[in-house]
């Protein structure tokens, strides 16, 4: 085993478990996260940024500050990385997310368009460099235009030769020549450059497109290999020996590690892999491994106090308001409606949370529906203002609105109910309502979900000043 990847628990119980991984380990481990969004999105402690896509729109309009976050976020990202042990950051997505039915990477991404995807990635693993850790460019050769979550089905990409050169590759061009250490392979399939193999096991893609073509000599890592992508495709030690045999350095979570070791092991021995195959990877981990491991430049900051106010600043420079808002006053008998992808897993939301906080404090009572539950919306008919924390996930196989929600959401704006709107995270979801809304209607978008978002989209739902504390609602309402 060469490495790791973490997945949950705190910052702090991180930094010990690393630690006691490398102490069992005869060969410095690779210890890797998803961490596209910051520490904080996987690990609770450490800084959590808006998704990348907040970027892309900040760069529509001002190019020069959104690079610049960009940059701070990739080294805010390193540094706390390097505090907690995590030497390999599977981030930043290059994906052009030009397909606003694509589940699986959606606001992952940072736009629809390959420029603003090319430069942000671009000023994201340069602000990475400043710490010793790997940066990975995903998921190769662009997952951005498909339908299909590849968790769950293998999705194609049916393309051309031109097309993908114009769109899906610049963005990875780019992030090579700014020395992006590793690149991820996608779990679908591109009929024009292989009919039958997906990427990631496509010797035609990896070898010949990847390291020939595009020249990248860094490392090549699978995406897992848990997802139904590739489990559907071929049985577990099939895959293995053919993500080798394309050219893949280093297989991410395979069902069971040890069933992949051997069966590559009983590839090189009957000769259908050769020693001087495993030679190339194995020098290309060595270099990585010394890269992480040589550098002096250590941190011990599990939370950058620059962090924090990085992450606000994105949150109120994308932030999205329409039309006049809503009078400050108590509201007694109004309804808080909040609707969430699934009401058991809404980590962004507990009793002291804006989102509920807030209105609750202006006599509004709060309702709180996911998929289960959504059909009771109709049944109150009280004034009601509408939060929505709805966006794209992976294994969810859904990119944001469903045909019953639209249903409803229009129900209620024709009867005239809804007061305001605050739309959390999707601007796709945020799209659809821009072309039902009337004029009365408040609407604010963030592209955020946790309570540094609540506060700044409340305040101008409300038409508070985003750049003054609580003051007013302290002073008016006691909180």
């Amino acid at each position: 085993m060469g490495g790791v990847i973490l997945l949950g628990r705190s910052s702090i119980e991180l930094q010990k478990r690393s630690q006691q991984l490398q102490s069992w380990a005869n060969i410095p481990l690779l210890i890797a996260a998803d961490i596209e969004e910051g520490i904080g999105q996987r690990f609770p402690g450490s800084t959590w940024f808006p998704p990348p896509m907040a970027l892309g729109a900040i760069y529509a309009e001002n190019s020069e500050l959104a690079l610049k976050y960009a940059a701070d976020m990739g080294r805010i990202t390193a540094e706390e990385a390097i505090a907690l042990g995590i030497n390999w950051i599977l981030a930043p997505v290059v994906d052009v997310n030009n397909n606003s039915n694509n589940p699986v990477i959606n606001i992952r991404a940072f736009g629809e368009s390959t420029g603003v995807v090319s430069a942000l990635s671009t000023a994201l693993i340069k602000g990475a460099k400043s710490y010793p850790v790997l940066t990975t460019a995903k998921h190769f050769p662009g997952h951005g235009d498909t339908a299909t979550d590849s968790h769950l089905e293998l999705p194609s990409l049916p393309h051309d030769d031109a097309r993908l050169a114009a769109i899906e590759l610049p963005p990875f061009q780019t992030a090579i020549s700014a020395g992006v250490d590793s690149v991820m392979t996608a779990h679908l399939l591109i009929p024009a450059w292989d009919k039958n193999k997906p990427a990631t096991l496509s010797t035609e893609i990896i070898t010949k497109r990847l390291r020939k073509q595009l020249g990248f000599s860094g490392l090549v890592v699978t995406d897992a290999l848990i997802m139904g992508g590739i489990t559907k495709y071929a049985p577990p030690e099939e895959v293995a020996v053919m993500a080798v045999e394309a050219g893949s350095d280093i297989l991410l979570m395979p069902d069971n590690p040890e069933i992949a070791i051997a069966s590559i092991y009983d590839a090189v021995i009957s000769g259908k892999i050769t020693t001087k195959r495993i030679e190339q990877s194995l020098e290309r981990i060595w270099q990585a491994k010394y890269k992480v491991s040589s550098s002096g430049k250590m941190t011990s900051a599990v939370s950058n106090p620059q962090g924090r106010p990085t992450a606000s600043s994105i949150l109120r420079d994308s932030l999205k308001i329409a039309n006049t808002p809503l009078i400050l006053s108590v509201k007694s008998g109004s309804r808080n409606l909040i609707v969430v992808d699934d009401v058991l897993n809404a980590s962004y939301l507990d009793i002291n949370t804006p989102a509920i906080a807030i209105p609750q404090k202006l006599g509004y009572y709060r309702q709180i529906v996911d998929s289960n539950t959504i059909n009771c919306i109709p049944l109150d008919s009280s004034p009601t203002i509408l939060q929505i924390f709805i966006r794209g996930n992976p294994f969810r196989g859904n990119a944001g609105l469903t045909a019953k929600t639209k249903q409803i959401y229009q129900q209620l704006l024709s009867q005239g109910q809804i007061e305001g709107i605050v739309i959390y995270c999707s601007p796709y979801v945020l799209r659809w309502f821009e072309i039902f809304i009337g004029v009365k209607v408040t609407l604010v978008f963030s592209y955020g979900q946790l309570s540094q978002a609540h506060t700044i989209a409340l305040k101008a739902l409300y038409g508070l000043n985003l750049d003054m504390l609580q003051s007013n609602l302290q002073e008016d309402f006691g909180f």
